[in-house]
């Protein structure tokens, strides 16, 4: 078998004598496992890969091949690993060029996609891909069995990592209030978790944010219910969250018509609203932010 070829091959006959010599297999340049990250939108993202034909002479004459969504192959990609990956929905995905002729002379072809939809997807599954040789025109030909498939996973992005301004303030109690007004990153930690740098004004500590589907009513909105955990560089927990609002009334942001209405996302206006603490022997020091996406 042809399990060693995982490039281009060279244009020298002891390259891999034993395995190409004097012998021509079309393979996909990269056949291990690529990775596609997708945002939770509707937009259209397009993707290439490269085809080759591994050989210690060039075609002569034109070769065509023909390639296709293929689910087995993912599935193979499971059994063979231990992994979970879900196909994903071949309505979502397409070969642009499923059909390409890799000219005499020559031994490499792209291979041109696209894939959408992820917005109705659930960022917590796995997804994968795969695209696989069927045909090639020439019987001298081969095609390999362990290297004739693209296996690309495609995960989604979390929804809530991104850009966010956040307006808010941290209190130590005996002292003037501090506000913080400033863009700042949220990151991904899982599909449903991200993770920001600081507690108000304060940089030493971050602020582990999860996304529950538990809901509230603020207002006319349904809104989801988030765990906020103060954390140390360490990832070690130095607070909670408040279960009913504490802060200053006079710092913007404004304390909430009902003070129960804190620690949630808003998904109209994309903001997340917190009001948390952390331990000081010298008094608890507390955190009130709206976070708005940008």
């Amino acid at each position: 078998g042809l399990f060693l070829l995982n490039s281009c091959l060279k244009d020298t006959a002891d390259y891999w004598p034993d395995e190409v010599a004097g012998k021509m297999y079309i393979t996909v340049l990269k056949p291990t496992l690529q990775s596609l990250s997708l945002e939770p939108t509707t937009d259209t993202v397009n993707f290439e890969y490269m085809l080759n034909i591994a050989t210690d002479q060039l075609p002569t004459k034109d070769v065509t091949v023909t390639v296709a969504l293929d689910s087995s192959a993912v599935l193979a990609y499971n059994a063979r690993t231990g992994k979970e990956y879900k196909v994903y929905p071949d309505s979502s995905i397409q070969v642009m060029t499923p059909t390409v002729t890799i000219a005499a002379g020559t031994r490499t072809a792209i291979i041109k996609g696209r894939v959408w939809g992820a917005k109705v997807l659930d960022p917590c599954d796995n997804y994968m891909t795969a695209i696989t040789i069927k045909s090639v025109s020439d019987p001298a030909v081969m095609i390999p069995s362990n290297m004739k498939s693209y296996i690309m996973a495609l995960p989604i992005n979390n929804p809530y990592a991104g850009k966010y301004h956040t307006v808010g303030y941290r209190i130590r109690p005996g002292n003037p209030t501090e506000p913080i007004d400033a863009l700042q990153f949220f990151n991904t930690v899982d599909c449903k978790t991200v993770q920001k740098n600081g507690f108000g004004n304060y940089s030493s500590y971050d602020i582990v944010i999860e996304v529950t589907p538990e809901t509230m009513i603020v207002g006319d909105v349904t809104c989801f219910k988030v765990k906020a955990t103060p954390v140390d560089a360490n990832g070690a927990t130095v607070g909670a969250m408040f279960t009913s609002w504490k802060g200053d009334p006079a710092t913007p942001p404004a304390p909430p018509a009902n003070p129960n209405e804190i620690n949630y996302y808003n998904p109209k206006t994309k903001t997340f609203v917190l009001n948390c603490y952390y331990y000081s022997t010298a008094g608890d020091r507390i955190m009130y932010e709206h976070n708005t996406r940008e």
